[in-house]
């Protein structure tokens, strides 16, 4: 009875349930945390762990559908709004120097200094920095600490998805409440911003002047549209072979310049229709990373593991609120900022649209939160896993 199709009917139902849960707590339970728990759980009990791997969803969402998606997110924020995120980077980058620091001056005071070295670098970029660690803890002879890191990796997910979910309802909140007071007076130019923006929509703007001339429609079809998303991807990782800096951030930045010009559409997936099945792949590659946890892993780990995210988060939350009230932003998000390190893209991206989904009465409410809170989560996964991370990793990897 188990073959390929029935391991991804099964990946279908845990992420479907995934998905109700969150709609019924209003994203107070994000649908990655309940999917990652299933399956975690599933893993341990009688889910396959080759699961993911059997549905051959692997191959397509850790290639093509990463770099398809990120691209993509260039076709959802525009270059304007790319510009305003420096507050984001700030807070990123000062938000992950409070949790190294911490993390390195108090760590080691409650556990063993090999565990917070081999862990840190995967707390501040999870999949980027994990193997990283793993395979240098390994070539050390330090079995323990390889374990640490990978298992650091699969679980420190459950702490940053609801954590982020708190800050961002708070943050939603707060600017709903100004809104619906009158404080804020949304502009036709907000207007044409706020229909850009998000990840489950498509949008047009016909006043929008681009360089290039669109398609005609009967031309443009999906494939087409893909194809040339594909050809700005392909780009991408051309230039991050020859730079040395990760093809991810040339992917993000080439979706915005190539949207600006009128190369590609806006939302473009969408319009393709192919955003949900290429999240679908992506996040079930994401999650694969928790085949490894075995429970007697995580009996092994669990303390020092609990203490170190602990320390981390707090050392972060200082940082952002300092940080925050130098720049005049707002804590929560700040935070929320930050704490994109614990797992990074798609689930940013999931965890935002959700909470504006649940909190906005109306599709206006919906899209003037998601102006205020997508693109900044978007920046703040970029900065702190896919580029802060490698350096972090590089360095502390030499440590062991």
């Amino acid at each position: 009875m188990y073959n390929f199709m029935f391991a991804f009917v099964i990946c279908a139902i845990v992420y479907i349930i995934g998905e109700y849960v969150s709609n019924a707590t209003k994203a107070w339970i994000p649908s990655v945390f309940v999917t990652a728990v299933i399956l975690l759980i599933g893993y341990w009990t009688v889910i396959p762990t080759t699961l993911v791997s059997d549905s051959n969803l692997i191959p397509f969402g850790s290639t093509i559908g990463i770099y398809l998606l990120i691209t993509h997110m260039g076709t959802v924020i525009s270059l304007k709004q790319l510009m305003q995120q420096w507050k984001t980077i700030v807070v990123c980058l000062a938000g992950l120097a409070g949790m190294i620091a911490l993390c390195w001056f108090i760590g080691p005071l409650v556990m063993d200094k090999t565990l917070v070295i081999a862990g840190l670098p995967p707390l501040t970029g999870g999949i980027v920095a994990a193997p990283v660690m793993k395979d240098a803890a390994a070539a050390a002879g330090l079995e323990v600490a390889a374990v640490f890191a990978i298992a650091m990796y699969c679980v420190q997910g459950f702490a940053g998805y609801p954590l982020t979910a708190v800050c961002l309802q708070i943050e939603g909140k707060r600017l709903l409440k100004d809104l619906r007071a009158g404080k804020v007076t949304i502009t036709p130019e907000m207007r044409k911003e706020m229909a850009s923006v998000g990840i489950g929509k498509v949008s047009d703007d016909p006043t929008r002047k681009t360089l290039l001339k669109p398609l005609p429609e009967k031309w443009n079809s999906p494939v087409v549209q893909l194809g040339k998303l594909g050809l700005v991807a392909w780009l991408a990782t051309q230039f991050g072979a020859i730079t040395g800096i990760s093809g991810a951030i040339w992917a993000l930045v080439f979706g915005v310049i190539a949207t600006t010009i009128g190369f590609l559409e806006t939302t473009l997936l969408n319009r393709a229709n192919s955003y949900q099945i290429t999240m679908f792949a992506l996040m079930m590659y994401v999650f694969d990373g928790l085949k490894d946890c075995t429970p007697e892993m995580l009996g092994k780990i669990i303390v020092p593991m609990l203490v170190l995210i602990v320390i981390g988060v707090v050392g972060m939350a200082i940082a952002a609120f300092i940080i925050a009230k130098v720049l005049k932003m707002s804590f929560p998000m700040a935070l929320a900022n930050g704490l994109t390190a614990l797992y990074g893209f798609p689930p940013d991206a999931i965890i935002t649209d959700s909470t504006c989904k649940a909190l906005g009465k109306t599709e206006e409410e919906y899209q003037y939160l998601m102006l205020n809170m997508f693109p900044s989560m978007i920046v703040g996964g970029f900065t702190t896993v896919t580029i802060t991370s490698v350096f972090v990793a590089g360095i502390f990897a030499g440590l062991l």
